[in-house]
């Protein structure tokens, strides 16, 4: 294809890329007067009638998406996708340049995850997320291109077999989809079984974690290599900035998750995360827990003094657990001497009830007694 040649009726006008799902032009749309980005499919599609028709029928589900954050489909035309085009760099191309700040990350890794989001909840799958399907305009609105176009591609029912496992039928009919894609691929998807939305969101997480580290996260010299460290190898977040708040690195934890039943389930948690990142910079189980013994001013004073602390507590146990005697009252008499006479209000008992003084006399002298 070239320059001003026409597709229905828009004309093409320059070339943007190329890539495994087909070459990419820019043309304008004579009807409407605006300039469209129009997908020329591969040659493998044109004979293909059936495969051509699912691709269709796919093409009309994603067009039902209307969103912000999600470049939208306008059309089919002749093994041509119609699409709005999008200015500006793509995510790949920033992330090139180094990491990306945590205030600049999270604002774009929030607009990903709404995109996401608002597509999974109309039961759209990406499959096939990554930083060069992810641009930025110059106004810094996200941009999600190409949304289910990998099982729009493929056009295969998911199989158990793993010899015809929808990877190895995109590897062996689409040969540049996993070369670009297999570092960002789930684990599950690695291994050639069906993706759901979890698929998703390990793609969010690796895509996440490579904006703050700036680089790759899985790399390899063969596809083989990167999809083995997929399968296999545990995401190297130590890698991230010393400053990265506590809860964007559980949320990476979680999305990173091999297994999908224990990985984070609703791309919307991650939204929450996002938009309340904690404060703290390390997090405390990343911190080894110091001995208690050998701690700075921890002697045989202070190891004394709480060997003595434990003591008194275990004395107060049992005290405690002691029942009280109840008070039995005793009564008794004391006859005064014979012949005395006690004065009155002359008798008094000492505090602790063992004696007793009075005042009395035989005469009309009273003596002490």
């Amino acid at each position: 294809m070239n320059p001003q040649q026409t597709i229905a009726h828009y004309r093409i006008t320059a070339k943007l890329g190329e890539g495994g799902m087909g070459e990419v032009w820019r043309a304008m749309d004579t009807k409407l007067n605006r300039e469209v980005a129009i997908k020329v499919l591969p040659a493998a599609f044109a004979a293909d009638p059936d495969r051509l028709a699912r691709f269709t029928r796919e093409a009309q589900v994603l067009a039902s998406l209307n969103h912000p954050n999600i470049a939208a489909i306008y059309g089919v035309e002749d093994r041509a996708l119609v699409m709005e085009l999008v200015e500006g760099t793509t995510l790949a191309e920033r992330i090139a340049q180094g990491p990306i700040s945590l205030d600049e990350a999270v604002p774009i890794a929030h607009q990903i995850a709404e995109a996401i989001e608002y597509a999974h909840e109309r039961g759209v799958i990406h499959r096939d997320l990554k930083p060069a399907n992810i641009k930025i305009t110059s106004e810094g609105r996200v941009k999600v291109l190409d949304f289910g176009l990998a099982k729009a591609m493929s056009g295969e029912a998911p199989s158990a077999d793993p010899i015809n496992s929808p990877t190895l039928t995109m590897r062996a009919t689409i040969a540049g989809v996993i070369l670009g894609t297999a570092g960002y691929m789930a684990p599950e998807q690695a291994k050639g079984k069906p993706a759901d939305r979890r698929a998703d969101i390990w793609a969010f997480g690796v895509v996440l974690a490579e904006m703050l580290i700036g680089r790759a996260l899985y790399t390899g010299e063969t596809v083989s290599e990167v999809l083995a460290s997929v399968i296999k190898d545990t995401p190297a977040l130590d890698a991230l900035p010393a400053a990265t708040p506590l809860g964007i690195r559980r949320l990476l934890r979680r999305c990173l998750e091999k297994d999908p039943r224990r990985r984070l389930q609703a791309i919307g948690e991650a939204r929450f995360i996002l938009e309340e990142p904690e404060e703290t910079a390390q997090p405390a189980l990343e911190t080894p827990a110091t001995p208690l013994a050998s701690r700075p001013g921890f002697g045989w004073l202070n190891l004394a003094l709480a060997m003595l602390a434990l003591a008194g507590i275990a004395v107060g146990l049992v005290h405690f657990r002691e029942s009280r005697r109840e008070a039995v009252p005793v009564r008794f008499e004391i006859p005064a001497p014979e012949n005395a006479v006690i004065a009155n209000g002359g008798i008094a008992i000492s505090p602790d009830g063992r004696r007793i003084a009075f005042v009395a006399g035989t005469g009309a002298r009273p003596t002490m007694v």
